[in-house]
């Protein structure tokens, strides 16, 4: 068993972004820029937001963040959006999810312009990845190919289960999975026999939202394990989705919880940034 460091590949993506985005603004005097609204006071929301404008300073962008209080109205979200799309200083723009209950939220990710949608929830860019032509991707699914990338899995004619449907995750891990001729199969709670079916999978990647869920006998021997999970586990300790301990016995490559795909997750957040404002030039 070998752990896939999403940390350490992490660090290596951004160090490299950093030197193409100062040699962005030394031969086009363009800096990326990235924009993060935020409403509301939730405490989980707060941390991710300070990650990711941590990461996009160290990469040398225009970074801000446009903190809202919990009573803004939809209408008042959807002015500043529409002003945002228009600022040619912002290459990239991203709402923090949940919003408060009386916020529509596919109304706000639909009024952000899909050029400038670097999380890639918008329908539009959801339809190019369904298409064959991604432009934007949600950030979770494409660090996943980068980390199965730099491990030189081998996707052509494997198989793989990926366990969870979201937009987020789920529906376009699925479609690169496929894009990468990989056979892919999704499976979600609703899915009979769900350990049988893992058993066969060559790589596995687990998003379903349960501490633990996955353990050593879903898992075929020499399987790749991706865990997408970020759960607290029955002692308050950080866990996965997978039962690292058990799964890793089996396992030929592992990700673990914490220090696996998140860290994978805001770089290549920053990774479309950086492309979205190399596309403003072209």
């Amino acid at each position: 068993m070998r752990i896939m460091d999403g940390k350490a590949l992490a660090t290596k993506m951004q160090a490299d972004l950093a030197q193409k985005t100062a040699q962005l603004k030394a031969e086009h005097g363009v800096r990326p820029g990235l924009l993060v609204i935020l409403v509301g006071e939730d405490s989980a929301s707060q941390v991710y937001v300070r990650n990711k404008e941590r990461s996009a300073l160290a990469a040398g962008f225009k970074s801000q963040v446009v903190r809202l209080p919990e009573t803004v109205t939809e209408a008042e979200l959807l002015r500043k959006i529409a002003a945002y799309n228009q600022d040619p200083a912002w290459h990239g723009i991203l709402v923090q999810l949940p919003l408060p209950k009386h916020i529509n939220e596919e109304k706000v990710l639909l009024a952000i312009s899909p050029e400038k949608d670097v999380d890639g929830f918008h329908p539009t860019n959801m339809g190019k990845l369904w298409s064959g032509h991604p432009v934007m991707i949600p950030s979770t699914p494409a660090g996943i190919m980068e980390l199965l990338k730099a491990y030189e899995v081998e996707l052509v004619g494997k198989r793989a289960l990926v366990i969870g449907r979201s937009n987020i995750v789920g529906k376009p891990m699925a479609q690169l999975l496929m894009d990468a001729h990989a056979t892919v199969t999704i499976g979600h709670s609703r899915t009979q026999d769900l350990k049988a079916l893992a058993r066969q999978a060559d790589i596995l990647v687990v998003a379903i939202g349960q501490a633990k869920f996955v353990t050593r006998d879903f898992v075929k021997e020499g399987a790749v394990v991706i865990d997408v999970g970020m759960n607290r586990d029955d002692n308050g300790k950080l866990c996965g989705d997978v039962d690292f301990e058990s799964v890793s016995e089996v396992a030929s490559l592992i990700t673990p919880v914490p220090g696996g795909v998140g860290p994978m997750t805001i770089t290549m957040l920053m990774e479309q940034t950086y492309q979205a404002a190399l596309r403003s030039i072209r």
